[in-house]
């Protein structure tokens, strides 16, 4: 049996919800729901079918992947005002490092993120939209209770809620008459439920922000990934007492698969601030900074060893997410390619 919280814990959570932090729209010129027609020529598509995923240099990114389409990144903000705004700063980094804009903003109101008080039906919902109108698995970020919710949207995509899932248009905010999409590369019905997306994420998720009442559904499931996603990355930090559990130290704060799923857990140095890990764009002022994030290699305990003179906070946890992100652009592409070569070759 789950115990509910206590006054104190209740109190918290009053607090929390109280101060939520809302999407506000950044403008009031809508965006468009998809991106203006594109082919790639053969030589672009061989060139993108040549590059190492796990090896993807700033030239690759510049002269080939730029040059083309990317997988919607659907960011999901944590709940206490200002907190959207660190994940502006977080799409700004992206946009900066060369990722197109709009495949980090939401078509219609220009927002950066969903917030993690959108329910998860409605995000998943939204996740089968995009990929049949943009033809690629979106990848999913979340900060903080964004970071819960990013799991609930794993869970929802499985099925483990409900046994159907209805597709939400973000254009018109509301959900369509049907629980399934016409699967881009194939042309065939796929249901919401039972959909992947490529790459998810979720930082400092977990510790206090479990009490919270919309977040109940999760307790036993926080920690589970389910087969929703291909690779799955988990961020923790010591001292974290909104975001870490047994304030960030332990065993309880590691993700583990449900099934097929790829997990890793991230230790952070102890003291990342929780609030602003995801405040990333003044690290594009620095071409060193930007050079020695290329340069990064997944650790499970990054440490930076490097001293540099411009402000590098939270260089780690933007240099293994950009990593991520960079991969599954290129194997979502490579999927692409490989996909409409085959039905060219069969017809």
């Amino acid at each position: 049996m789950i115990r509910k919280p206590g006054l104190p814990a209740l109190a918290l959570a009053t607090l929390l919800v109280t101060a939520c932090a809302t999407n506000v729209p950044e403008t009031t010129t809508p965006l468009p729901a998809e991106r203006p027609a594109f082919s790639l020529s053969p030589q672009m598509q061989d060139r993108i079918l040549a590059l190492d995923p796990q090896q993807v240099t700033q030239s690759d990114v510049k002269e080939i992947l730029a040059r083309g389409p990317a997988p919607r990144i659907v960011n999901i903000h944590g709940g206490i005002y200002p907190v959207h705004l660190v994940m502006k700063s977080f799409s700004e980094f992206l946009v900066g490092m060369g990722y197109p804009q709009n495949s980090v903003r939401l078509p219609g109101d220009g927002s950066y993120s969903f917030s993690c008080y959108d329910s998860s039906e409605k995000i998943a919902g939204s996740i089968a939209w995009f990929y049949e109108h943009e033809g690629m698995r979106p990848m999913l970020v979340g900060h903080s209770q964004g970071g819960i919710q990013a799991v609930k949207v794993l869970h929802e995509l499985a099925g483990n809620f409900e046994t159907r899932v209805p597709v939400w248009n973000p254009l018109t905010r509301q959900k369509e008459a049907r629980y399934e999409i016409t699967e881009p590369l194939s042309g065939n019905p796929l249901p919401v439920v039972g959909l992947k997306v490529s790459y998810a994420t979720a930082i400092g998720a977990g510790g206090l922000t479990r009490v919270l009442p919309n977040q109940w559904k999760m307790m036993r499931r926080l920690r589970h990934v389910p087969d929703s996603v291909v690779e799955f990355t988990g961020f923790y930090m010591g001292m974290d007492l909104l975001g870490g559990d047994l304030l960030g130290f332990g065993s309880v704060n590691l993700y583990e698969a449900n099934g097929t799923a790829h997990v890793r857990n991230v230790q952070l140095p102890t003291g990342s601030n929780h609030f602003n890990v995801p405040a990333t764009r003044h690290l594009l002022d620095s071409q060193e900074i930007i050079d020695w994030i290329y340069n990064y290699t997944p650790s499970e305990k990054p440490t930076l060893d490097t001293e540099f003179s411009s402000d590098s906070r939270h260089i780690l946890w933007a240099a293994d997410v950009w990593y991520s992100i960079r991969k599954h652009w290129v194997l979502e592409l490579q999927r692409v390619i490989g996909a409409q070569r085959s039905q060219d070759y069969g017809n």
